[in-house]
């Protein structure tokens, strides 16, 4: 059932818990957002997923000793509900003094309690201390858009910038340090990476990226702004595939970052990059 939302903790003095709670978890549906887009949740047009990084996971064992690890959480873009990010925080802090009898044990708590509230199953993995060094850091690929002389007078978004500039086909992969959206309960900056792969007309870069810094004082939760310059991008430029994946910076010891695509396109690589 979706709480009301009143109870969101977002943007509000929170006590932090001290004791396992997993009706700390926030649901927010998805085709909230959507339907601003013209989208439906049984239509969609796109395929992808919600990466989720944990970086402040930690438990006691059975004899009281601290744990601490990393958690990744893959959430699919069917699911019915995105999880906010603060209720999410406090729920993996009310883990503190919680003793497990074995990881696997942790890892299956969570599966419960986040699939529950996302409305579908999500996929987890646990990365204990001693995989740390094994973690990798890896930059986006293809031409940054940032480096172009562009006059930029407009931070609020507008499709309207985007075109393409010729009919041939083209396969093109680029990137933009410069994507910046806004908390629409706080407004506290979000700061991303954008990576856009597609094969279709040629897109003009210029107003790409004026589209992209367009979205500086926008605000809107990450999953719904990765949604919008998807769905912008398909029906001013038309590509015949299309991929967009957003690496937002952590906040509050979580990263989160959305990835849509046409059906066919090959899924990114889970690494972080410098900025996370």
């Amino acid at each position: 059932m979706i709480k009301p939302t009143e109870a969101l903790a977002l943007g509000k003095i929170t006590a932090y818990p001290s004791e396992y709670d997993p009706g700390l978890l926030f649901p927010i549906p998805r085709q909230t957002g959507r339907a601003d887009l013209g989208v439906a949740q049984d239509g969609l047009p796109f395929v992808g997923w919600d990466l989720w990084n944990a970086y402040e996971v930690s438990w006691l064992t059975p004899n009281g000793l601290p744990r601490v690890a990393l958690l990744r959480v893959q959430v699919n873009a069917l699911s019915t509900n995105i999880i906010e990010s603060k209720s999410f925080k406090l729920y993996l802090n009310s883990l503190n003094q919680t003793r497990f009898s074995s990881s696997q044990l942790l890892l299956e708590t969570l599966a419960k309690d986040l699939s529950a509230v996302c409305g579908n199953p999500v996929l987890l993995s646990l990365i204990e201390s001693a995989d740390f060094a094994e973690q990798r850091i890896s930059e986006p690929t293809g031409i940054c858009l940032d480096d172009q002389d562009v006059v930029i007078d407009c931070y609020t978004p507008d499709d309207s910038l985007l075109r393409s500039t010729s009919t041939e086909v083209v396969k093109q992969s680029v990137y933009s340090r410069l994507l910046k959206s806004n908390c629409p309960i706080t407004n506290q900056p979000d700061w991303a990476c954008v990576q856009i792969d597609y094969t279709g007309p040629q897109i003009d870069l210029r107003g790409l990226l004026k589209y992209i810094v367009s979205f500086r004082d926008h605000g809107g939760f990450h999953e719904h702004c990765v949604e919008r310059i998807f769905t912008d991008i398909m029906q001013r430029c038309m590509p015949t595939k299309l991929s967009v994946y957003a690496r937002y910076t952590r906040r509050g010891g979580l990263d989160i970052n959305p990835w849509r695509a046409t059906v066919g396109m090959p899924e990114p690589g889970l690494h972080r990059s410098a900025r996370q």
